[in-house]
């Protein structure tokens, strides 16, 4: 079994309040649930109404797979107009890690 991790640190375009910031992050983050049936949710910068921190994880046997799906959802989310992909940070725990 193996474990993927990926943080996006993301910064928003036109936001002015945590309010405006909400409606930019949500629909983002149910995409990546949607569309490669991942855990995600935003997980950091909450008091920060321009700076989003995006967490996705997934489960999978093998490890290719899990490196596919985590390059897909980063792509996924550098190709939105509305955000600006300031970092991404890979992790994958396997077997041999334990």
């Amino acid at each position: 079994m193996y474990v993927g991790a990926l943080e996006l640190d993301l910064l928003l375009g036109d936001v002015h309040s945590l309010k405006q910031k909400r409606s930019v992050v949500r629909p983002v983050v149910a995409e990546l649930k949607r569309k490669f049936e991942v855990s995600a949710s935003e997980a950091g910068h909450l008091d920060l109404h321009r700076r989003a921190l995006i967490g996705v994880a997934v489960v999978a046997a093998d490890a290719e797979h899990v490196r596919d799906v985590l390059a897909a959802c980063e792509r996924l989310v550098a190709g939105r107009p509305e955000l600006e992909l300031l970092s991404a940070r890979h992790r994958l725990v396997g077997p041999e890690d334990v």
